[in-house]
């Protein structure tokens, strides 16, 4: 079966080599010069199960606000005449809540911890490195009331089984011994041992080459036009080189996939949260982070690399904006400088911006559509790397007619538009987008 997929980002490029590995002939088509440059490119590097969860939480409209008038905001909101834009802030506000909030949550853990594990297995399998290290994530509180905050996540990890530490200033220094020079502006941590760090560009390059030696072809500088559909299915895709067909079709194009269905009928509630990131090279061993550290105050990430840091986090509703304006970088510039100064010099640092594919429920669309040929792998926000395994790994399943491995209900984009049951926590839900 020749199966094309429509995107060469992490998502893309992992579909494609599960794909490969099932025999399926398959084809990549993407508009830039290779794979991995757009939200893949300089992502915060962590491989996060414990921490999947959606943002669409308890307390998080009043938290907005807050943040919103935060001199280093971690959110920021730019209104636009888009009935998309306040249509999916709608939804997600409608998810604030702890009901939701413990089904999305269970959800997006099913598929990271499938996806780590998943990454192991590839590991091992490939001996692919990426600057690959497993030393746990941590994620750092400042204030007594985010420690306290974080026992009802605590109690979800305890629900699904999700190994993790609660830890005192001194043992987050035991982990992370650089944050002994700020011990004093911290009130603990909450360490999740089997998440991983590594740098998702480079996987995704290397990951290409070993699909190409599996016969996958990469269509590179194409751009994707259309879809031309007959008689309830895919008949090809209209492209820049012209027209391309095949038996199935998987559209693996982040925040772009909804524009390209939405002339079919099928509405994705995918909206683009912008991000940023610095990448700065070493200067002093000592004082840089041994793993990953999520600044649970400014929403920010601080992950070790090889030889290099990566700085990542914020968000900005503003729609397609790509531009890199000076006074975004300082809120990750600050956390840096703030917990580990001395470790790297910012005037080195690379300021990256990317736009993460969000849905309002927080769990990414995988699965089927209304087309029997046309398949979806999309809307996995600011966890694309953390997931992207799993996610191709069961998008592979469904496309060749087999039963993935791990429960796949309440993950197609069908459960925008019918009730779903049977879900965690027993879930029945009724959404129309």
């Amino acid at each position: 079966m020749h199966v094309i997929i429509l995107g060469s980002g992490v998502i893309g490029v992992t579909s494609a080599w599960y794909l490969a590995q099932a025999g399926h002939q398959v084809t990549v088509v993407d508009r830039q010069p290779e794979a991995a440059l757009e939200t893949s490119y300089a992502n915060a590097g962590q491989i996060s199960p414990g921490y999947s969860a959606p943002w669409a939480a308890p307390g998080v409209p009043l938290k907005a606000i807050k943040w919103l008038l935060q001199d280093l905001a971690p959110l920021r909101f730019s209104p636009q005449w888009s009935w998309h834009q306040w249509r999916w802030m709608t939804q997600m506000l409608l998810n604030c809540n702890r009901r939701d909030y413990a089904i999305n949550k269970a959800r997006m853990l099913r598929i990271a911890e499938y996806s780590r594990d998943s990454l192991k297995a590839l590991r091992t399998e490939t001996g692919i490195e990426y600057d690959n290290r497993a030393g746990g994530l941590i994620q750092l509180f400042r204030t007594e009331k985010q420690r306290k905050a974080s026992l009802f996540d605590m109690d979800i990890l305890d629900r699904c089984d999700v190994p993790y530490e609660a830890l005192s200033v001194e043992e987050l220094i035991a982990h992370e011994p650089a944050l002994a020079r700020v011990a004093g502006k911290l009130t603990g941590g909450l360490r999740l041992p089997g998440d991983e760090t590594g740098d998702c560009f480079l996987f995704t390059q290397r990951l290409t080459e070993r699909c190409k030696a599996l016969g996958v072809e990469f269509r590179f500088d194409t751009d994707i036009q259309l879809l031309r559909v007959e008689g309830g299915q895919v008949q090809s895709v209209q492209t820049s080189a012209g027209e391309l067909q095949a038996d199935r079709y998987l559209v693996a194009l982040g925040s772009y996939s909804p524009m390209l269905v939405k002339p079919l009928g099928i509405h994705l509630p995918i909206y683009p949260v912008k991000g940023y990131s610095i990448t700065l090279p070493v200067e002093d061993a000592s004082r840089a982070p041994v793993s990953t550290v999520m600044d649970e105050t400014y929403k920010v990430a601080v992950s070790r690399l090889g030889d290099r840091i990566r700085v990542g986090g914020t968000a900005e509703l503003t729609g397609y904006d790509l531009s890199l304006p000076e006074n975004r970088r300082r809120n990750v510039e600050h956390v840096v400088s703030d917990l580990f100064g001395g470790a790297a010099d910012l005037s080195k640092a690379e300021f990256w911006t990317g736009l993460r594919p969000m849905t309002p429920d927080g769990t990414p669309i995988i699965g089927p559509t209304s087309y029997d040929n046309l398949y979806l792998n999309t809307g996995h926000g600011t966890l694309g790397w953390t997931m992207s395994v799993g996610s191709a790994r069961v998008i592979a399943d469904l496309i060749s007619g087999r039963r993935p491995e791990i429960n796949s209900d309440g993950l197609s984009v069908h459960r925008y538009t019918q009730k779903i049951q049977g879900d965690t926590y027993g879930e029945q839900k009724h959404y129309q987008y």
